[in-house]
């Protein structure tokens, strides 16, 4: 399906295997790939499928996603479908969510009935995976049947907490997949507030979820109503000039300085700082006072990277980037600004605003298809750009 909000499942695990060693991460944006890049990989990600069985699932993953980007999408309904035959089914860790991937591709295949009758045999599983309602859910609403992903929101919440389980703030957050039901809550928000439709107790809880899940990051919280403000949107949507601008004066004025987003006139890019596992480890022990921006917590650096730049995207900002920062950078760029305190926010700040000057920087997001900006060699869309991995 074509959507914007498609950001995949929970199959992002970014340890490096050893064949994933060949491929090389890219620092700037790249053409996207051919449909026949596509095909190649496909083939080549089947073909390491038979030659290492204890990565097959998550090899056939990437191959279907593979194809459905080639355009091949008889091949990879395949493959989601041989993953899921009952014979082998024991050996798919997450079933569910590997049928809602395959029905989003019925949905990219054209093929709208077929995607509504597997939709309709999910639903009938009264599955618990709040990733895989929300895929499919998203899938709707990409499709523009707004009032059927309302629906989807509201029983993917209510089967992933339990029929029982009343909806609040605590609830969710107690959960052991509560961003995957944040999400769905706050997609729930999102699809009833184009409908026009009066705030619930539910839309409450997405607020204040909202609310609590950027304030550990942003200084200033943009209220959930008016990020999903219909109007706003479309305006966004179309590069109304008054709208933009408004958007971009109303971006907070201070984040956390471990993620304070820097725009500078000569690169027109807002650059965000991100510091690789080892770099991280070098940086906390260099200057341990950066753990007061940073936190100590390499996962949670990540995650605050990703939240800063999809909170900057939603309040208008444009041209956003990543920049992989490192201690020597950091250092030498502090030595050539005449000895300013390298672990100060400030030099930091600068530092992020020289990278985005000189383009050593990665846009966001990455195209469909491109590796993840985190340098995990991995699809964004299975990695940092996984909405459970936010």
């Amino acid at each position: 399906m074509s959507s914007k909000r498609r950001t995949g499942g929970k199959h992002s695990k970014n340890n490096k295997k050893a064949h994933g060693s060949e491929r090389t991460p890219a620092l700037r944006a790249i053409a996207p790939p051919s449909l026949a890049d596509h095909a190649k990989v496909a083939q080549e990600c089947e073909e390491l499928a038979e030659r290492h069985p204890e990565e097959r699932e998550e090899l056939l993953l990437e191959a279907a996603d593979a194809w459905s980007d080639a355009g091949e999408y008889d091949r990879a309904i395949a493959l989601y479908e041989r993953l899921l035959d009952a014979e082998t089914a024991g050996n798919c860790s997450e079933p569910d969510l590997v049928d809602a991937y395959r029905i989003g591709v019925l949905w990219d295949a054209g093929r709208s009935e077929d995607a509504r009758a597997a939709a309709a045999a999910f639903r009938r599983r009264h599955p618990r995976d709040a990733g895989a309602w929300n895929f499919v859910a998203e899938a709707f609403e990409a499709a523009d049947e707004t009032v059927t992903a309302a629906e989807w929101f509201t029983a993917g919440i209510a089967h992933a907490l339990g029929a029982s389980t009343p909806v609040t703030v605590d609830t969710v957050e107690a959960d052991p997949h509560h961003y995957d039901i944040e999400t769905l809550v706050i997609g729930r928000h999102r699809v009833r507030r184009l409908l026009g439709e009066p705030h619930d107790d539910w839309d409450e809880v997405a607020d204040v979820l909202h609310e609590r899940r950027a304030a550990s990051f942003l200084g200033r919280v943009t209220p959930l109503d008016e990020m999903h403000d219909p109007l706003r949107l479309m305006q966004l949507v179309n590069g109304v000039p008054e709208a933009l601008e408004t958007a971009i004066e109303e971006l907070p004025n201070q984040l956390r300085g471990g993620s304070r987003p820097v725009r500078t006139a000569a690169s027109r890019s807002t650059c965000v700082l991100y510091w690789s596992p080892e770099e991280f480890s070098r940086l906390l022990a260099r200057w341990p006072r950066a753990a007061d921006d940073y936190g100590t917590d390499h996962a949670d650096h990540r995650r605050q990277v990703e939240r800063t730049l999809r909170e900057l995207s939603e309040a208008g900002a444009a041209h956003l980037a990543v920049g992989r920062a490192t201690v020597s950078g950091l250092e030498s760029h502090a030595a050539a600004e005449g000895g300013e305190a390298p672990d100060a926010p400030d030099t930091r700040s600068a530092y992020a605003a020289e990278l985005a000057r000189l383009g050593l920087v990665a846009d966001w997001p990455p195209p469909r298809n491109g590796p993840c900006w985190c340098g995990s060699q991995r699809k964004y869309k299975k990695c940092c750009g996984n909405p459970a991995a936010a």
